[in-house]
């Protein structure tokens, strides 16, 4: 039976509670093609301009316009070919008047030149050159600082580095990136009645999975985990697993042993040694804590996996992508309607799996029950649907809020 002295936490509190545990990563300096999914650190000035010089955006010939400018299918303009300019080509002769250049796509445009012909509007000549149409002057010319210009903020800090972006740092010179490292999070997975896979299962023993769970979690929040599995309920043992790790990582997860049962291993071990336990007003996912021990972030996950995953999205995933400096650490969200009448416990805040397509139309659909053992319905959802403490029953119809599960 729940302690009724001591009061439920709300959401927001323990939220923020964990927040400020795990804190803000280091800055690195890593390689440019090591900065995927990482956030930057600081603003990226450009210390050269896009395109750094005119270039030709095609194949053809580059003219002065004028030369050109009577030029037509039936008439064409003839001009001898002086140069090739192929992209790279850094000794570059001005153009003459009455003469042309061949030149290729992204090479210098020589000066002189105030016009490319594309190749499919000429005879192709390498000496000299049949021209069947003209060119207005800045034809077929990506000009310099056209993108960007030295000195423009072009990444601020806190934007996500994705593939564009890194190319465009690349574009710009930069070899390595300021950078917040990923979190090093620990995972153990605690229980004697638990089982690895391929392995017979006797009487009162199950797979193990919520360590799985939740290492991959980390990995998809952008951290680094490492999963420490089948610690025993042994509180001394149970230390002794984890006490060699502790300067290796940045937080230590557990589930299970939190509640208040007479093997409650996790509460056991760090009660009186920086974590606080508690009950925080939700469904799933009551029994929680969170402190430091020997100034290692830990947050303890109640032991059912819905719970724990709930548990996870409402308060871990947050966390880490804040370390990482992430403006945005919160999923999509949407409002809809649900299909079907439900029920919820007062004062908690209920988080109840759901389906929802926000294609083809705003309805919601609660997936399995309530129950937090029900890990296939997990399985299956995209959505959590979020009923308020103060709220305990809706209506077929009403509206909800729906927390993406799989959105950025």
């Amino acid at each position: 039976m729940r302690d009724v002295s001591k009061p439920l936490t709300a959401v927001a509190e323990h939220r923020t509670r964990v927040a400020a545990l795990v804190g803000l990563m280091p800055v690195l300096e890593l390689p440019v093609s090591d900065c995927l999914g990482l956030v930057l650190a600081r603003d990226l000035v450009a210390p050269v301009s896009l395109p750094p010089f005119d270039n030709s955006a095609m194949d053809g010939y580059a003219v002065r316009a004028a030369d050109v400018a009577g030029a037509a299918p039936d008439s064409p303009v003839e001009l001898p070919v002086a140069e090739d300019v192929p992209a790279g080509r850094t000794d570059l002769p001005p153009l003459l008047p009455g003469t042309a250049h061949r030149i290729m796509t992204g090479a210098p445009v020589p000066a002189g030149a105030d016009a490319v012909v594309q190749v499919e509007l000429t005879d192709a000549g390498t000496e000299r050159v049949r021209l069947f149409a003209p060119a207005a002057p800045g034809a077929n010319i990506r000009t310099a600082a056209d993108d960007v210009t030295t000195g423009d903020t072009v990444l601020r800090a806190g934007r996500q580095l994705g593939p564009a972006q890194l190319a465009l740092a690349a574009a710009l010179g930069f070899g390595a990136l300021p950078v917040r490292r990923r979190p090093r999070v620990l995972v153990l997975s605690t229980g004697s009645e638990l089982v690895g896979p391929g392995q017979p299962l006797l009487p009162g023993q199950i797979y193990e999975s919520n360590g799985v769970m939740l290492a991959t979690a980390v990995r998809e929040a952008g951290g680094e985990a490492e999963l420490l599995r089948f610690v025993p309920d042994d509180v001394e043992q149970f230390l002794a697993a984890l006490d060699p790790r502790l300067e290796e990582v940045d937080l230590v997860i557990t589930s299970g042993g939190v509640s208040a049962g007479a093997y409650e291993v996790v509460k056991d071990a760090f009660t009186g040694r920086g974590v606080e336990f508690g009950k925080v007003a939700m469904q799933p996912g009551g029994p929680q804590g969170a402190g430091r021990y020997r100034d290692t972030a830990v947050v303890t996950l109640p032991g059912n996996p819905v719970s724990a995953q709930v548990s996870f999205e409402v308060f871990v995933r947050p966390a880490l992508l804040a370390s990482m400096g992430h403006e945005r650490v919160e999923r999509t969200t949407a409002r809809a309607a649900i299909s079907t009448a439900i029920t919820s416990p007062p004062g908690r805040v209920q988080y109840r799996r759901g389906a929802h397509d926000p294609e083809s139309g705003r309805v919601v659909t609660p997936v399995g029950g309530p129950g937090s053992h029900l890990l296939s319905a997990l399985a299956v959802a995209n959505c959590l649907i979020e009923v308020p403490a103060d709220v305990v029953e809706l209506a077929e119809g009403d509206e909800v809020l729906v927390r993406y599960l799989h959105s950025p």
